[in-house]
């Protein structure tokens, strides 16, 4: 997976630019708040069809503009392609000359993975955030797994909105049945692949946490669910008789308590949870290791490796640690932010762009 142009155009505050890189290491400095985050973030709009940072699609059109457009053209699955994508009151996307019906379409035909200080929230904060990074990264590997996604949360809400009405409806008791039905034989799907990409994910980021700590500390990543079964069918009878046992608890809260909207990943280092316990660079270590691990797992499982697009990744790690990650993502194809490029040109020969006031110059 190689990008080998992309352009930008009223896309925050990058008017118009375009850009060449080579395919290993590019490197993006300039100043703080000059559009070295934008940038990376325009790449990972083709992988995850939104912003990583959260950003509504209005917020990433420029302010004076109506509309944003992103092109680009990158080597993938053996041939040459090329993808759009216009952003205005909708979001509309070509892949190699052919409108999509959804934006979302993208997803998994040009994959990156992507780290950011954003991505501390992956061990920083709730659950939610630890959900969506195994959504999205599964979203990535299986297109399938994000249409069962979409199904499971669209009956989650009328299961929802049906757990509100009842008390005031008694007849609708019954439909509860069917709700209950979808929701475990979708739960259980989701469940099954989070839990299994997991499984597989703990090997490559335990090593990368172990270079990262110099071995001095141990990663240990595990799914935290209330099922237990281990097949989808287990899972699934096993989610429909605990919905069934929680309906007068789900009824009084007017919400749905059980199922995998309601699951987690566990984060420990040395058996102790890194969200309460670790120090500022254990979580930084941890969320970066994960994120090695993810572009680890796509090259395993599709014979590809993703783009990395690293924002600011080198700032707060000395040397040895730098060395150690330029080394482990030697052969990939890298987008790296920095405001200063000369520690990173000592440990690796790069492209180097220049970001300024939204404007991009190819400096070596």
């Amino acid at each position: 997976m190689k990008v080998t142009r992309l352009s930008a155009s009223h896309y925050r505050n990058l008017n118009e630019i375009e850009i060449f890189p080579q395919e290993g290491v590019n490197i993006i400095y300039g100043e703080n708040a000059q559009g070295k985050t934008n940038l990376l973030e325009s790449i990972w709009m083709f992988t995850g069809c939104r912003s990583f940072r959260g950003a509504k699609d209005a917020e990433l059109i420029s302010l004076q503009d109506e509309a944003a457009r992103l092109d680009i053209d990158f080597y993938a699955g053996g041939r040459d392609q090329n993808a759009s994508l216009l952003l205005d009151e909708k979001r509309h996307a070509v892949l190699n000359g052919v409108q999509l019906s959804s934006a979302t379409r993208l997803m998994g035909e040009f994959r990156a993975v992507v780290f950011s200080p954003v991505h501390l929230s992956l061990v920083k904060e709730g659950p939610a955030q630890r959900r969506r990074f195994l959504d999205l990264a599964l979203s990535q590997l299986k297109p399938r797994y994000a249409s069962v996604l979409s199904q499971y949360n669209r009956a989650l809400v009328q299961r929802n909105i049906l757990l509100k009405d009842i008390p005031y409806h008694a007849e609708l008791m019954d439909t509860l049945d069917i709700w209950d039905d979808k929701l475990s034989m979708l739960g259980a799907q989701i469940i099954y692949q989070r839990r299994c990409y997991v499984e597989r994910m703990q090997e490559s980021a335990a090593s990368f946490y172990h270079g990262l700590s110099r071995g001095r500390e141990v990663l240990h990543l595990a799914y935290a669910s209330s099922m237990e079964g281990r097949t989808t069918a287990q899972l699934s009878q096993e989610l429909r008789e605990k919905l069934e046992r929680a309906r007068r608890e789900d009824l009084k809260n007017g919400r749905t308590s059980i199922g995998p909207h309601r699951d987690d990943l566990e984060i420990l280092v040395d058996q102790m949870s890194a969200r309460i316990y670790g120090s500022q660079g254990q979580q930084r270590s941890c969320a970066l290791s994960m994120k090695l691990s993810e572009a680890v797992l796509i090259r395993e499982i599709t014979g590809e490796q993703p783009v990395a697009l690293l924002d600011d990744v080198m700032s707060e790690l000395d040397a040895g640690r730098q060395d150690y990650i330029l080394n482990h993502i030697e052969g990939w194809q890298v987008f790296i932010t920095c405001c200063e490029p000369s520690s990173l040109l000592r440990l690796c020969a790069g492209k180097t762009f220049s970001l300024r006031g939204g404007r991009l110059e190819e400096t070596a």
